[in-house]
């Protein structure tokens, strides 16, 4: 008789399972996101809650990591400044054109940390609200409420985060580039960030200067600030793991604590295909742990691009992953590092590592116990 985690592997491998257990499927799951929802969801990530300026662990021997504190502090003092306005005649306040910072570098510097300590720091500090998302939620949520209403929906905002500022869709980027300048002329400041390729960073070449000409007349507000460093999420971490066996998987899936779901690779990523990628969030809701089995590398930029998004609301949401077949680190193959979406795929390979360790150290520590 094949035991429980063999007959659970079986069910996943077809896209769910009969076995009655805690274990669930992403396949299972059909998510809906309302606006009220979209608008909610304008903070940052959970990985990022509790963060602040006092918690970034600047890298000694990176003097630009210590410095872009300070400078997303000041900006954070100008920016609530210029939302407050500029006091006139009879107590009326004139409002102030917003600012911007820019933090580029490369990946895992810790740019996302300083942004959500932005976002943190000048929500204490204004009475008006402040904004989080990455690109992508920013452009979907001006797709839902259409581009003079997302205006008008935060025309009142202090401060707009905007976390991977993408430049690989000209139109999206045009779209983004026209509310944003609409946004700054009603007082809203503006923070981004965006990755440099590796081989950027040995030319001194940041990703800044492509930023730049993308956004046109809205670059004169921003302030660049360059983060140099190693990946941290590297420091100290081994090489990807030795991918386990299907049955081993579906074993570790079945001692997990509850909110572990279990997903064959394939069946996944078809389920993926069937919504949008601003639905991924919902997707993961109440998820503690993934585990997929038969892990292959991928040959339909598509299926990538899709794997990219998920890979990304994971590690916002810091949900490790186990997995079995290919290493994780060779999903997306040699042409497609190679070509337009490089950052998109290095960023979610350096993201898959983390989160792989973070799955092997969990179940490690819980058979050591």
């Amino acid at each position: 008789m094949r035991t429980i985690a063999a007959r659970r592997y079986a069910a996943c491998m077809h896209g769910s399972s009969d076995v009655p257990n805690r274990v669930g499927h992403l396949v299972d799951r059909k998510p809906t996101v309302t606006p009220e929802r979209l608008v909610a969801s304008l903070v940052p990530p959970p990985t990022f809650t509790h963060v602040a300026f006092d918690t970034y662990r600047p890298d000694p021997a990176e003097p630009s990591q210590a410095a872009a504190v300070q400078s997303c502090i000041r900006f954070c003092e100008e920016a609530v400044t210029r939302r407050a306005g500029k006091k006139k005649l009879f107590g009326k306040r004139e409002v102030l054109p917003g600012v911007g910072l820019y933090l580029d570098g490369g990946f895992g510097v810790g740019k996302t940390h300083l942004l959500a300590s932005s976002y943190y720091r000048v929500d204490a500090g204004s009475e008006a609200p402040t904004a989080f998302a990455t690109f992508g939620e920013l452009t979907q949520l001006a797709g839902v409420f259409g581009f003079v209403e997302c205006i008008d929906l935060l025309a009142g905002y202090v401060l707009v985060c905007i976390d991977e500022f993408e430049l690989d869709d000209p139109g999206n980027t045009t779209l983004i580039s026209r509310l944003l300048s609409a946004l700054v002329e009603r007082g809203v400041s503006i923070a981004a960030t965006s990755n440099t390729l590796p081989e950027q960073l040995g030319e001194g070449r940041f990703a800044a200067q492509d930023f730049l000409r993308e956004i046109n007349t809205l670059a004169s507000i921003f302030t660049t600030v360059r983060i140099e460093g190693p990946d941290y999420r590297h420091r100290d971490l081994p090489p990807a793991p030795e991918p386990l066996t299907d049955e081993e998987v579906a074993a570790r899936a079945d001692a997990a604590p509850d909110g572990a779901v279990l997903d064959g690779f394939d069946a996944l990523c078809g389920h993926l295909a069937t919504m949008h990628p601003s639905r991924y969030q919902a997707l993961i809701d109440g998820v503690t742990g993934v585990y997929l089995t038969g892990v292959h590398p991928l040959d339909d930029q598509s299926v990538a691009l899709r794997l990219v998004s998920l890979t990304d609301r994971l590690y916002d949401a810091g949900i490790p992953v186990v997995a079995s077949g290919a290493k994780l680190d060779t999903v997306f193959s040699e042409e497609m590092l190679a070509g337009g979406f490089r950052k998109k795929y290095l960023r979610a390979t350096s993201r898959l590592l983390a989160l792989t360790a973070a799955g092997q150290a969990e179940d490690s520590g819980r058979t050591s116990t």
